[in-house]
């Protein structure tokens, strides 16, 4: 039977690698290739000096931008993340509840993925700004920013949290927007898995005489753990590819001019094996947790 079914798996990953192998495997060694060597155009095409690791150390050792962005963006992924997963966890709970007008409310919340990020990067960074600016609301709005940080702070004082959850918490309601906008898959994932739990495991829970508090810790959180996982798969890549990544635009930068098109193959090709270290650690560390219900 474990022998079926991992032939299926097979199976319906096999058209993700013969597609691999046909269209991408060319391109990843070739990237290798002019990761290790300078490109300089000539009348022919191209020619490839090779410099062997000269790219690696050029972008590590040289150029002072990189690894300050690597090491920020890294900060960064550890920051979001978690606010992320958090804020799609607990809106897929609430979606998930039944009341008046929860389909117009999904579709709210879906929206920012049906547009696609790349068009309301555009939007705010541009058009929206440029309105503000033309209307004169730029100083309203953050002084509205500031008075509701003044808020949030005196709130989360008043409870008296740590200093360093005070100010974790504070940084990502400034970024709501963007947590929001980025929460769109991982919403629907938690919804579908959330949909998939049987409710007489709740109904047994009840009868047990457990609250609604435990029955979330002791029911929908371990069955959710799997799911768990794959968000974190996917908001760690989402995040580290996003249009707004300030890493990224850097490195994109360089390949048509500054350090040269080698040395943005090598700055690609750490930045490649930053991102598999961290998703690893992440998938290594949390699947011992994942509970699979048969």
């Amino acid at each position: 039977m474990k022998g079926r079914e991992a032939l299926s798996g097979y199976l319906f990953t096999l058209p993700f690698v013969i597609g691999f192998i046909l269209m991408f495997l060319y391109p990843f060694l070739q990237s290798i290739l002019f990761s290790l060597s300078e490109l300089k155009i000539t009348a022919e095409g191209y020619e490839l000096i090779w410099v062997g690791l000269g790219n690696y150390h050029n972008a590590l050792f040289v150029n002072a931008e990189y690894p300050r962005l690597l090491f920020e963006t890294g900060v960064a992924m550890f920051r979001d993340v978690p606010l992320i997963l958090i804020f799609s966890f607990f809106a897929a709970i609430l979606l998930n509840q039944k009341f008046k007008g929860r389909l117009i409310a999904r579709v709210i919340f879906f929206l920012p993925v049906i547009m696609g990020a790349d068009i309301i990067l555009r939007m705010e960074s541009a058009d929206y700004m440029s309105f503000f600016l033309d209307a004169g609301l730029v100083e309203e709005t953050a002084a509205q920013t500031v008075f509701n940080r003044s808020q949030i702070v005196g709130l989360l004082m008043y409870l008296k949290l740590p200093e360093g959850l005070l100010t974790y918490i504070v940084q990502g309601s400034e970024r709501i927007s963007e947590i929001i906008r980025s929460s769109g898959i991982q919403i629907l994932i938690f919804l579908a898995g959330l949909q998939s739990i049987p409710s007489s495991l709740y109904e047994v829970a009840k009868i047990e005489g457990a609250t609604g508090w435990e029955s979330f810790w002791m029911v929908t959180l371990p069955l959710l753990s799997p799911l768990i996982v794959t968000n974190i798969v996917y908001s760690i890549i989402d995040f580290f590819t996003a249009p707004s990544n300030e890493l990224v635009n850097f490195i994109q930068d360089n390949t048509f001019g500054g350090a040269g098109y080698g040395v943005s193959m090598a700055m690609s090709w750490l930045y490649f094996v930053l991102v598999g270290i961290f998703l690893l650690l992440t998938a290594g560390l949390i699947s011992r947790k994942v509970v699979y219900m048969d």
